[in-house]
């Protein structure tokens, strides 16, 4: 009788479970761009658009009419993609550029191809990263995820701006994460050498893709070059393949995680929305822009973060 009663139990919170599954897929979902805006005769450039979030927005820019720019390191999938968005579309303005943000080589060679072969670049959607990856170093030497989420892209905006402020008004959009609310700058050992987390030095270099971002916005005021971030949700994509939870689970808990298409949303409202024409240096997640974690208005911290960031990269940038 009592096994009866946990069979009937575990029957019926199943059942609760399923009949609930709709309103959870539906809150998990998010916020949705509802901009109808179109882009005919803008350029957009966004790194990492061969998967996930970063593919979902090429798709979503090109249906929109824009000149899309996929600057990927796997140039494999990023023909095949750019084949698909422009079968599905009808865009055959998609163009496939090599980008390694482990490589300021290979970044510096895509500025420069960027800048010689674009007459204007409206939209720059920083997009790729990695996330909690074993302890690797970029080809610079470079921790990887403070390498690639922030040097890197804080690289390639630099070797661009010009071409942007020419082109304005245009926007700046940088992929960060809710995990910014847990991170810390550690000045004293940037790279990890000290000691190594993963899932730490992931939420510093996306606290530092926040502080760049509200940086850079204060610095381009008055330009018509807008700069915001923003939290896409946890969204089932190649970049958790190195948490391990997410593996064991992920057949389990797929319902409560974002699809790209879903997880796209905010980035693309980001880059199109008209009402954000003038908008800078603010933080949004489900298309709604919302309060940053408290080391994320440390402006000590991000003038501190940006001298060490040109330092660095042997750049300078006033």
């Amino acid at each position: 009788m009592a096994l009866l009663l946990v069979l009937l139990g575990l029957s019926t919170l199943g059942g609760l479970v399923w009949l609930l599954l709709p309103a959870i897929r539906r809150y998990v979902a998010g916020g949705v761009c509802t901009s109808s805006a179109r882009l005919d005769g803008k350029t957009a450039l966004i790194t990492g658009a061969n998967t996930g979030i970063g593919k979902e927005t090429a798709w979503d820019l090109a249906r929109r009419g824009a000149r899309v720019i996929l600057a990927c390191r796997d140039m494999n999938k990023a023909e095949s993609v750019a084949a698909e968005i422009t079968a599905n579309t009808g865009n055959t303005d998609v163009v496939v550029c090599k980008l390694d943000l482990a490589s300021t080589t290979s970044i510096r060679n895509l500025a420069a191809r960027v800048n010689k072969e674009e007459s204007a670049l409206h939209i720059l959607i920083n997009n790729a990263g990695v996330m909690a990856c074993p302890y690797w170093k970029t080809e610079d030497g470079f921790e990887m995820q403070i390498g690639v989420n922030h040097f890197g892209h804080f690289l390639l905006t630099y070797l661009l701006l010009d071409l942007l402020k020419r082109s304005a008004p245009a926007r700046i959009v940088n992929v960060s994460s809710i995990m910014h609310k847990w991170g810390h700058i550690n000045f004293d050992d940037l790279q990890s050498e000290k000691g190594y987390n993963g899932n730490s030095a992931y939420c510093q270099s996306k606290l530092a893709n926040v502080l760049f971002t509200r940086e850079l916005a204060r610095r381009l005021h008055g330009s018509d070059v807008t700069a915001n971030c923003l939290h896409p949700g946890v969204v089932q994509t190649e970049m958790i393949r190195h948490v391990p939870i997410f593996q064991t689970l992920a057949p389990s808990v797929a319902f409560c995680l974002k699809t790209p298409a879903e997880g796209a949303q905010t980035t693309i409202f980001c880059a199109v929305a008209p009402e954000l024409a003038t908008v800078s240096g603010i933080y949004f997640s489900d298309c709604v822009p919302t309060a940053v974690g408290s080391c994320a208005n440390d402006q000590q911290a991000a003038s501190r973060l940006w001298d060490m960031s040109c330092r660095q990269l042997s750049i300078q940038w006033d």
